[in-house]
């Protein structure tokens, strides 16, 4: 008898939508939430030297841990890996409200110490919230009714890169209350406020989603999951110290670098001898995979050099507040968002997803070179506009390449293909900040020699410097008055200006140069129309008198 395939009510997808929803939003406000924050929380637990690791250790743990939450899934099942996610992150996110609430630890130290281990374990938890949460989706509904959805997590995505720096700001400078005689700082309910909606997730979790297939006579790949945590933790962190804290030519960062890579050679050993490895790298002969991944890493090193400097741009080369530059980017959110959603329904509509990638891809191509003529003198106006077209030229990308590998691998691969699609995503994203910054760094060097006359001193600046800068223009407005009156102060502002917007220029170019690989790389994926039907296990008819068998 014809296959049909695996079956939900209507309720028992809606809830489930809903509930992953929220986790998923939890999981993308973790990543800014903190940034506004952390002034205030580096002042109480006086760790200045440690201000970097808050962010880089949730950086670091949610990474390396995707791939392994992803073969889990498919082991295991995504219901009981998606509980087990938030599970620890919960308890990652009760541990870092609470760091330096009961001063020194024993073997961990003080406040600082406490939160940057919190947060290593908010990530492992986090890292699986994403990858989880997409595979769900792709448990429940058939792939061109997905497209919509994708397009929905999108927005989502967007929303929380917005207002999770606002609600962070919120807390911490209004969230402060007494209980009990005992002082709660503001900042603490920024990692508070995900307990009572996680929770709400977990119960609905727990009583409507459905058991979704597992696949249990698998095996977990305990050495290639070690592997691949000893090749990329040392590699993000290479990636993420070079020309920060350590020169790029430095034997730390070269070491680091050869360590990884020396991993990731016996992980690929490893993982072409296991039986179930964690990666499978049958993968990489599917074409969909490979050409929609790697254009999905070229778009997320752009989207990431971008997003993450203009804002220090508008700051510092235009000398506009901190909450100025935040309302401009809106628009490159808003964009992002509506163009996401947007797409998202004409893809389920037409059952084709190229066409709207290819629009895409040209939008922001357009939209980037638009970016290379910005300067100094360039109103927040003029900026807004073009960063919108960003916006609509990123929209596609942020759920259409994980759809077409979804669309393009068998049901047992569903967890593991949508996981190393994200994990792609996060490595391409790091390596954009760290290229982006190393390269800003490098053109406002030369641009600072050129301008200063012969014999004069050249200053240095390196990213920090500029970080401070903004923080002293929005924060400290006395030393931005006094600057003003010194004739000397405004010429070397005025210098540090034109040279950054130079610099910045630059960086424009270089993410058009990758963008057009990218832009290469998604005209070679394979055209080929959404299913119209899930790919869950079928069930097969059972023999009359006997028990319908689920089979894969």
């Amino acid at each position: 008898m014809e296959e049909e395939p695996h079956a939900y009510t209507d309720q028992e997808r809606r809830l489930t939508l809903i509930s992953v929803m929220i986790v998923f939003l939890l999981s993308a406000m973790s990543q800014t939430v903190i940034s506004t924050a952390m002034p205030r929380i580096v002042a109480d637990l006086s760790g200045l030297h440690l201000y970097s690791w808050a962010l880089t250790a949730y950086l670091l743990t949610s990474t390396v841990m995707v791939p392994i939450w992803g073969k889990l899934g498919d082991i295991l099942g995504r219901k009981t890996v998606l509980l087990t996610c938030i599970a620890i992150f919960l308890a990652g996110s009760w541990l870092a409200g609470l760091a330096g609430e009961f001063g020194d630890l024993p073997l961990v130290g003080g406040g600082m110490p406490q939160l940057i281990g919190a947060r290593a374990i908010q990530g492992i938890g986090g890292g699986g919230l994403f990858t989880t949460a997409f595979a769900i989706i792709a448990d429940l509904y058939a792939p061109r009714e997905r497209a919509k959805f994708s397009g929905l997590f999108g927005s989502v995505f967007g929303v929380s890169s917005v207002f999770g720096p606002v609600i962070g700001g919120f807390f911490t400078d209004h969230g402060t209350v007494a209980f009990a005689g005992h002082v709660i700082e503001g900042w603490r309910w920024v990692f508070y406020v995900n307990v009572p909606f996680a929770t709400l997730a977990v119960l609905t979790i727990l009583f409507r989603m459905p058991s979704l297939p597992s696949r249990p006579g698998q095996k977990i790949d305990f050495l290639g999951a070690g592997l691949i945590i000893a090749a990329f933790v040392p590699f993000l962190l290479a990636i993420t110290w070079g020309g920060r804290d350590y020169p790029w030519s430095s034997p730390t960062i070269i070491g680091m670098l050869v360590f990884a890579a020396l991993c990731l050679a016996a992980f690929i050993v490893v993982e072409k001898a296991v039986r179930d490895p964690i990666v499978p790298l049958v993968l990489f002969k599917n074409k969909t995979f490979t050409t929609a991944n790697g254009a999905a890493f070229v778009y997320s090193m752009a989207f990431m050099g971008v997003t993450s400097f203009l804002p220090l741009f508008m700051q510092v080369g235009q000398g506009v507040k901190a909450t100025t530059s935040g309302f401009t980017m809106l628009a490159l959110m808003g964009g992002m968002i509506a163009s996401s959603t947007i797409n998202g329904q004409l893809v389920t509509k037409t059952g084709q997803y190229k066409p709207f990638m290819i629009g895409g891809g040209i939008v922001l191509i357009i939209g980037i070179l638009l970016l290379c003529f910005i300067g100094p003198d360039t109103s927040t106006t003029d900026l807004a506009w073009r960063l919108l077209i960003v916006g609509i030229g990123l929209g596609p990308g942020q759920s259409l390449f994980g759809l077409a590998v979804q669309n393009s691998v068998p049901f047992h691969q569903i967890g593991v293909a949508t996981s190393s699609g994200q994990f792609v995503r996060q490595i391409g994203s790091t390596l954009g900040v760290a290229f982006f910054g190393a390269l800003l760094t490098a053109g406002l060097s030369a641009e600072l020699a050129r301008h200063t006359p012969p014999g004069a001193q050249v200053q240095q600046l390196e990213m920090s410097d500029l970080q401070r800068m903004a923080v002293e223009r929005d924060m400290h407005p006395e030393l931005a008055a006094a600057r003003a009156a010194d004739p000397a102060a405004q010429a070397m502002d005025r210098l540090v200006r034109q040279s950054f917007s130079t610099a910045i220029v630059h960086g424009m170019i270089f993410s058009v140069s990758i963008l057009a690989v990218g832009f290469v790389l998604m005209l070679m994926i394979p055209v080929a129309p959404l299913r119209e039907r899930p790919v869950g296990p079928p069930v097969r008819a059972p023999p009359q008198g006997a028990t319908a068998k689920l089979e894969e």
